[in-house]
């Protein structure tokens, strides 16, 4: 299954033994009443009425004389404890407890043995109580009207030590919400009393709403209100002195009646018809800790052949209406949408039809967001009683009376992996899998093995590339706010393939006004996203344009023999030096490629670059972190590109079972080398057009491996085209590792005359052989007469070296020595004393009499 559910509390397993073990003491004992009733023929009554915001757990159950009990269950030491009774046959609305325990409100209404046991009959009231408990004591009425009332007590974000003053929210079906404020005193030691009880101060919150959420962990009320027929969403945050502020009101394009009325996560309600749930409209607000807020919402079903919900990302500043197809029109839809948060994630969930993962802090692709409908079992992976959806990832099934923690089944994910075929599921799951967490280098090595078992079957995006930017992604952005602004999330930056059974319409909304000017927490993230959405145009996700424009610009003045200041570049190659040095603290088991064994200074300005580019980008627009923290941040993303490469070879070096040396240009290529090369020249078509750094050590391995395996009319083609790119260490051990066959010959020639000029000229001082001492002599001859000017001849030609009368090459030789006596300083061939013009004399005659054939 897609999602993992980990049950928190069960009861039947956490409370029902317990309820028994009571029932058998108090028979022994003889007692009567006063404790847990009998409840083996009443066990239906037995229900979940609230969660707090401690997840401490208010149930209720009746006895056999229909006596009402309160029951608490603390998640934290795994016991209950009994509350209160009520011994009258009434029906329970609501209830809450105060975080001491000293209080308990309840909410209650008459039940009828006929109908509907919520119905209120004529002249029948809904009492609202508040019960001194601790020990049990006075009962004040709050309220006794004909309409519902729901209750709720604030929670401090503290905890420490017992409050004098508790605050309780009364949610009346009037479209109205009060607070009362609720001083308590101790008498007589432990006992704990209401004070001035006839007396307790309440204001009103809200009023004229039609739909309000309750948020138990972070203490806010969502509400809804409706002006001019607009619906308009606000927010009030409890703070822990319990006073509370309206935080922010934004515009909803959504239809409500002004004549409805609906609450969320007011306890468990059980009000509604369920039967009749799958024809009721959906509406829930989720947030998470990187500042989102989330608006899903499904208008009511009209539809057997397709089903409609939205979701607003108001801190992306548009909102994705979603149109799933049912399948067959016999396929009746007889439960209702569930929406759950995951955290960086939403779910989306229609018993026996579809399953949607939706991304919520990357919404802009839809390839980001998994959705399986039809046969598959993920569609009937959950139960399908209708799920109520808590604070942060708190489920509850209400129907069995079970509280689950939602977590994405990383495993399952893993598998699914393996199996699809779709790409945008490819694209989906391997974002879900790298978004939860656990062992990153375990995980990392399963998509690794994955990825080079389907390498070639994906075709919409490179899987190499995807998983090197979204891993690199994950292993930093979770750390620090904001920087899913700042670094790539993906290598896909539009997609415009159909997503089977699904269709998408994107549209920009009104983002919410905030109505106070100082923010913590929470509220500073959200603001930040939407001060990005404001004004951040175009986006300032990082990329390596600069790099590559400043690489080639460096690259170049080497290949002329010019560098700009030598401080500049010495600082840029100490970055790559803390790069590679961050990288093998980090991995300090043994490697199997032969990589990081020579300096490959074109790869190291690469990083040092990178490292510099990123750096400057970050201090930008990253405001309030310091400066040191991001220095150390971008060496850890640098390091873990170069890492995810490295970890790649890694597994492929081991998965075919290679030497750990490099492999000698001799002999002939085996199965498992050319397996190896076809994943190397994908990892170098996955990073070039990113312009990633890659491993010093890389291309040289690569090219042994391509001069190993491919045809030379074919390797000649991959480095002309850029596959291969020659570099200064492989073309060393070519021309020691191989003799000099003809074929040998050909290589050779072929490969020096494709080096830059520089290079070239080191490399034919290694290979003892006529046309090397041609092309020094062709290189040197070029040097000397590129600032010729014609001067009178001499009137004496001096005797070449060789007793050869041919005076044309007789003239030239002697040109040459006026212009090495002359400017001996200026023209002496780098490390290479011998090459003068008596050398390029003989290497004429020699070549000549080659071409001769004498």
């Amino acid at each position: 299954m897609a999602l993992r559910l980990v049950s928190d509390f069960d009861l039947r397993k956490d409370v029902l033994p317990w309820l028994r073990a009571q029932r058998v003491a108090s028979a022994a004992a003889g007692a009567r009443g006063g404790g847990p009733g009998v409840l083996e023929n009443n066990y239906e009554s037995l229900r979940i009425l609230n969660v707090e915001r401690n997840g401490n757990v208010i149930y209720t159950y009746k006895d056999n004389k229909g006596n009402v009990f309160f029951g608490l269950y603390d998640c934290q030491t795994r016991q209950n404890e009994h509350l209160y009774t009520f011994e009258k046959d009434l029906h329970v609305v609501s209830c809450s407890v105060n975080s001491d325990r000293t209080l308990l409100a309840a909410s209650l209404v008459h039940s009828t043995k006929e109908g509907r046991k919520n119905e209120l009959q004529p002249g029948s009231k809904c009492l609202t109580l508040l019960v001194e408990i601790h020990p049990v004591n006075n009962v004040k009425v709050l309220k006794a009207v004909d309409s519902y009332i729901w209750v709720q007590f604030l929670y401090p974000h503290v905890e420490s030590h017992p409050l004098p003053e508790n605050h309780l929210l009364l949610v009346s079906e009037e479209k109205y919400i009060e607070k009362f404020h609720i001083q308590v005193i101790q008498e007589d030691g432990s006992r704990v009393v209401i004070k001035d009880s006839g007396h307790l101060p309440r204001e009103r919150v809200a009023e004229d709403f039609v739909w309000a959420q309750w948020d138990m962990s972070e203490q806010r009320l969502y509400y809804i209100d409706l002006k001019k027929s607009r619906s308009i969403l606000k927010c009030l945050q409890f703070s822990a002195d319990e006073k509370f502020n309206l935080m922010f009101e934004a515009p909803l394009d959504i239809t409500l009646s002004d004549s409805g009325f609906k609450l969320v996560n007011f306890g468990c309600d059980d009000l509604q018809d369920q039967e009749n749930l799958s024809k009721h409209l959906t509406l829930c607000v989720f947030t998470n800790h990187t500042g989102s807020l989330c608006v899903c919402y499904s208008p009511k079903f009209d539809s057997w052949e397709k089903f409609t919900y939205s979701v607003f990302h108001f801190h992306k500043g548009h909102g994705k209406t979603f149109t799933a197809a049912l399948g067959s029109v016999d396929s009746h839809v007889t439960k209702g949408l569930t929406f759950l948060n995951l955290d960086y994630y939403l779910a989306v969930y229609l018993p026996g039809h579809f399953f949607h993962l939706l991304n919520i802090q990357h919404p802009d692709l839809i390839c980001h967001s998994l959705f399986l409908t039809g046969n598959s079992e993920v569609v009937d992976m959950l139960p399908h009683s209708p799920l109520q959806s808590l604070s942060g990832s708190l489920v509850l099934d209400w129907c069995s009376g079970k509280l689950y923690r939602a977590l994405l089944n990383q495993s399952y994910l893993l598998q699914f992996l393996w199996n699809t075929r779709l790409d945008c599921e490819k694209m989906a799951v391997l974002h879900c899998v790298l978004s939860c967490g656990g062992d990153r280098r375990f995980l990392e090595a399963k998509i690794i093995q994955w990825i080079s078992e389907n390498i070639s079957t994906c075709h919409s995006f490179d899987l190499i590339q995807e998983f090197i930017i979204a891993s690199s992604y994950w292993s930093i952005c979770p750390e620090t706010s904001n920087m899913d602004k700042l670094l790539p999330y993906s290598s896909v930056l539009t997609w415009n393939t159909e997503i089977p059974g699904i269709t998408l319409v994107t549209e920009e909304i009104a983002l919410p006004f905030m109505k106070v000017h100082s923010f913590k927490g929470y509220w500073e993230k959200l603001n930040s996203n939407l001060e990005y959405v404001k004004y951040s145009k175009p986006h300032l996700h990082y990329n390596n344009s600069m790099v590559r424009r400043e690489w080639h610009s460096l690259v170049s003045e080497e290949k002329t023999g010019r560098r700009r200041s030598m401080v500049y570049v010495k600082n840029i190659l100490d970055n790559a030096t803390k790069v590679i040095s961050n990288l093998e603290a980090r991995n300090l088991e043994p490697r199997l490629t032969p990589l990081f064994q020579e300096e490959d200074n074109h790869q190291r300005l690469l990083m040092g670059l990178m490292v510099s580019e990123l750096k400057d980008h970050l201090l930008r627009h990253l405001q309030g972190v310091e400066k040191k923290k991001i220095e150390q941040m971008v060496l850890d993303y640098v390091s873990k590109l170069l890492d995810l490469v490295c970890q790649i070879m890694e597994t492929s070096w081991r998965k075919h079972s290679l030497h750990p040396c490099v492999p000698h240009f001799s002999g002939r290529a085996s199965a498992a080398e050319f397996k190896v090369f076809h994943i190397m020249t994908r990892i170098l078509e996955a990073t070039k057009s990113l312009f990633l750094p890659l491993p010093p050590g890389f291309h040289t391995l690569h090219t042994i491996l391509g001069v190993h395996c491919l045809p030379l009319h074919n390797l000649l083609h991959y480095i002309d085209s850029g596959v291969l790119l020659l570099t200064e260490t492989a073309v060393t051990r070519l021309m020691k590792d191989l003799d000099n066959t003809e074929k040998n010959e050909k290589l050779k020639f072929s490969i020096i005359v494709r080096l830059p000029p520089l290079i070239g000229q080191k490399i034919c001082r290694l290979w003892d052989h006529p046309m090397s001492s041609n092309i020094i002599s062709r290189n040197h001859v070029k040097r000397l007469l590129q600032n010729y000017k014609k001067k009178p001849p001499s009137s004496v030609i001096h005797k070449s070296s060789f007793s050869v009368e041919f005076l044309p090459l007789n003239y030239f030789v002697e040109i040459l020595t006026d212009i090495e006596s002359s400017n001996q300083a200026l023209y002496a061939f780098e490390g290479h004393d011998n090459v003068d013009a008596k050398f390029v004399e003989e290497a004429a005659l020699k070549h000549t009499m080659m071409l001769l054939g004498l």
